[in-house]
Parts: structure tokens; sequence; C-alpha cells
């Protein structure tokens, strides 16, 4: 593989890695069109969405780990959630990933950016949450509710190699009615055991490429430090916008690509 592939995976790494510790997004709604569309544009390569998919869930399986541990130092993580739809993600990534050697690229986009879209407009609805003080263990939500919800998720996301984040944490703002802060510390953590299961599976059906994934971790590491320890500091209104618009252009960047094939 070419230094300049290389060097750009690294870059693409150190900032998603950045928007993945900020915002509690794994990091495969930045790295996925990422990874399609800037080594092109730059010229120094080209990946697949097939590729992508399991390029990025190695990144994610990184950028989680490493933003996790800067929110569980800020106590925004809570066992019980981890416990519940961590458990549940994993498993329907596992599945999910061993199906998605037999699934066409394009119904693998079309199902990522649906979910995007989705997503996105249900993150622009005001919401007014419990306690933005309580502790991560006193939160009260549906376990069964929650536990059904994460494993259909996990199974979407393990097929596009995401372990849907961008779609857990509208469902556990305003369905759940988890608070903001540990929705995001939670998420990552969720996202973490779903992305264990997800690479297995990427692996068993040989679909990573090793040397672009490596790349992106280095990146990806120290990216989500900053990103986690930067979160603390911003409200959390401003940071449900920013989730919603990142979340919306790559829906729309998404669904153009499907329809014009550009």
């Amino acid at each position: 593989m070419e230094i300049p592939l290389l060097v750009t995976l690294l870059l693409l790494g150190l900032g998603g890695g950045f928007l993945s510790g900020l915002l509690g997004l794994g990091g495969a709604i930045f790295m996925i069109p990422l990874l399609l569309y800037v080594p092109p544009l730059l010229g120094v390569g080209q990946f697949d969405m097939k590729q992508v998919a399991a390029i990025s869930m190695v990144q994610v399986l990184s950028a989680s780990l490493s933003g996790l541990i800067v929110h569980k130092k800020n106590k925004f993580v809570s066992r019980s959630i981890l416990l519940y739809m961590g458990s549940a993600n994993a498993v329907g990534n596992l599945v999910g990933s061993l199906l998605s050697k037999q699934t066409k690229s394009e119904l693998l986009l079309s199902i990522f950016a649906t979910l995007a879209v989705i997503a996105a407009a249900v993150m622009f609805v005001p919401k007014r949450e419990q306690g933005q003080d309580i502790p991560p263990e006193d939160i009260v939500y549906n376990k069964a509710l929650a536990l059904m919800v994460s494993l259909v998720i996990g199974t979407f996301g393990g097929m596009v190699g995401a372990p849907g984040a961008f779609i857990y944490i509208p469902i556990m703002i305003y369905l759940l009615n988890i608070p903001t802060r540990i929705v995001i510390g939670s998420t990552l953590g969720i996202v973490f055991l779903g992305a264990i299961a997800g690479t297995i599976g990427k692996m068993t059906t040989g679909q990573i490429i090793w040397p672009a994934a490596i790349a992106l971790v280095i990146g990806t590491v120290p990216g989500a430090q900053i990103g986690g320890a930067v979160s603390k500091k911003i409200n959390t209104k401003y940071l449900r916008l920013a989730i919603a618009v990142i979340i919306a252009i790559t829906g729309m960047r998404m669904w153009y690509q499907i329809i014009t094939g550009h």
C-alpha cells in the first residue's frame, strides 16, 4: 500500500477519532463517507463499500475504546446500559457482519443512508431530559425495550460496518429518556462491545485490509482522547445539534451517491 494513502488514512483516523470522542459516535458515521470519498478525491487510492465497512469496523473498535476510557473517568458511563444494550449489540453485530459477506455493497449503502436520515431528523426535536447531574447508575429506563432495540440496531450495524451509535443516540435520548451526557459516554461502551463482535465477523470472512486499518487506528486513538476531554466542556444542546447536522449531511451525501452513482 502506497505511503500517501497510509498518511491520508492516519489523518482521517485522527479527525474521526476526535469526533467520536466528542460526540459519542463510534466513528463509522464519519469514517465511512471519508474513506469512500477522500482518497479518490486526493488521488491516493480508492475503496469500495465492502472494504470500507470492514476497515471502519476496526477503526470504530479503537475509537470507541479510547473515547470510553475518557468518559468513564468523567463518570458518564452506565454499567446497566452496557450490560443490556452492549451485549445485545454485540450479538447483533456478529450476526450482521457474517451476513454482510453475502450482501451487495449497494444494499449496505442504502441501509446506512436510510438510518442516518431517520436519526438526523429525530435529533432536531427539542428534548427535556432527566436531571442533568443524575449519576449514571440512578437513571431509569425500559430495559426490555432497550435490549430489543439494541439487537436490531446491532444486526444492521454489523452489516454496514457501523455498530450503530448514530441511531442509538436519538433512540436513547428520545425513546428511553436517558440524559445526553450519559448517552454519549455509554454509547461508546455499547459500540465497543459491538465492534469486538463485528471485527471478529469481518476477520473470519477475510474482509479487512490490515495496513489501511492499522493506519486509521494509529490516528484514531489520540484523536478520541482529545475529543472526549473536550466533550465534557460543551453544552449538551450543542452536542445534540452537532450530532444531528453531521448525521444529516452524511445521509444526504450517501443518498446522492445511491441515486446518481457518483
